[in-house]
């Protein structure tokens, strides 16, 4: 529950940037993931704790689903 909560408060607080943002555009160095660092640049109001609760297969990126589901 807690972990959906997080996930809730990324969608709402990153919703804006995040439609405006593709992922392409954010993924500056196009490896196919997100990092913290690529994240914060396109979502200033991002959290850590906000990234790590998308980060649901827990590797340290976003990939495209993850992205995708910050901004649904």
């Amino acid at each position: 529950m807690k972990k959906f909560l997080a996930v809730l408060a990324v969608s709402l607080l990153t919703a804006t940037a995040a439609q405006a943002a593709e992922f392409g555009e954010v993924d500056t160095d196009a490896d196919g993931a997100i990092t913290l660092e690529e994240a914060v640049a396109a979502m200033p109001d991002l959290t850590e704790d906000a990234f790590a609760a998308a980060d649901t297969d827990e590797d340290g990126s976003l990939n495209p689903d993850e992205f995708a589901a910050m901004s649904n």
